[in-house]
């Protein structure tokens, strides 16, 4: 089965994507690059512009899942506000699509790619370069970057303990669903057995 994955690095100055063929266990990059942000100088006219860039994607490219990095936490809370901003409109551009999104923590993405989750963004374009056999390297890491996060989808989904949970996959950080269900049904039950423990 052949199908595509888009993977989105987002930000509010670039905004790096990849679009990952895969065939079996054939690996192609498709495209991959970045989107100009930073000569907008109107956030919503940036989100809007993120939006409709994003929805070009998946309609040239026309892939079957989506992922994106989801915002790291930082000290700087306007600056995670505008990256949490820009990760949902393009997440929004993508389920407006019909898209699967999934989403992945940066250190995950980074210790999928080079086994470690402190890497640099030097070293993961090196290993994905190397990986996808890129004849021509990106200017801006970014476009690696997003690339990254297609590969990492993959390498999530393409698991085959990850195919046994299958749908029970938490879209993120790759948890899984179960845990919690076993966990919510153990407290009700705990709850049932035992009215006398619980305050009100």
């Amino acid at each position: 089965m052949i199908y595509r994955i888009l993977g989105l690095d987002p930000g509010t100055n670039y905004m790096g994507y990849g679009v990952l063929e895969v065939d079996g266990k054939s690996l192609t990059p498709v495209v991959l690059g970045d989107i100009d942000l930073h000569k907008i100088s109107d956030p919503y006219d940036k989100l809007r512009y993120i939006f409709e860039r994003v929805k070009a994607l998946v309609c040239e490219y026309s892939p079957s899942e989506v992922a994106l990095e989801s915002p790291f936490f930082g000290q700087n809370v306007q600056s995670m506000l505008k990256l949490g901003r820009a990760q949902g409109v393009a997440m929004a551009a993508a389920l407006s699509c019909n898209k699967s999104v999934s989403e992945y923590a940066p250190t995950r993405i980074k210790q999928a790619i080079t086994g470690t989750g402190a890497a640099s963004k030097e070293q993961v374009a090196s290993i994905v370069i190397r990986t996808l056999k890129i004849e021509n390297p990106p200017k801006r890491l970014d476009a690696t970057d997003g690339m990254a996060v297609a590969l990492c989808h993959y390498f999530a989904t393409s698991s085959p303990i990850n195919q046994a949970l299958g749908t029970d996959k938490v879209k993120g950080l790759g948890g899984d669903k179960t845990a919690r269900r076993r966990g919510t049904k153990s407290w009700s039950q705990f709850v049932s057995e035992n009215p006398n423990r619980v305050k009100k």
